[in-house]
C-alpha cells in the first residue's frame, strides 16, 4: 500500500473511532471522564497506524524509500513519514471531538 492509500484508510478508520467515542460521550456525565476521551482518541490514532502497518506489511522503523529521494535527503522512517502525512487528519478529528466535549447543550 502506498502512503496515500495508507492515509485514506487511516482517515476512514479514525473517523469511525471518533464516532464511537462521540456515542460514548453522550453516556458520560463527569467532565473529567469526557476529557479523558481525547486521550483515548490519541491512543486509537497510534494503534491504528500500527495495525494498518502490520496489515500491509510495513515496517514502521524501516527507512522510507521512494523515487524522489536524493542522496542528500534525510533518511526518515516509514513511521515518521506516515505521522507527517496523517497528523492533519488526527488534528481535525480531535478538534471536532474537543468541540463536542466543550460545547454547552
Amino acid at each position: 500500500m502506498d502512503i496515500d492509500g495508507f492515509r485514506a484508510e487511516l482517515e476512514t478508520r479514525l473517523f469511525i473511532e471518533k464516532e464511537y467515542i462521540v456515542q460514548e460521550f453522550s453516556m458520560i456525565d463527569d467532565d473529567q471522564e469526557k476529557f479523558e476521551l481525547l486521550g483515548r482518541f490519541n491512543d486509537k490514532y497510534k494503534e491504528l497506524i500500527k495495525r494498518l502497518a502490520l496489515e500491509n506489511g510495513i515496517d514502521l522503523d524501516a527507512s522510507y524509500q521512494n523515487e524522489s529521494n536524493s542522496s542528500n535527503s534525510e533518511n526518515l522512517s516509514y513511521e515518521q513519514i506516515i505521522l507527517g502525512k496523517t497528523m492533519n487528519i488526527y488534528e481535525k478529528l480531535a478538534e471536532e471531538l474537543y468541540e463536542k466535549i466543550t460545547s454547552i447543550d
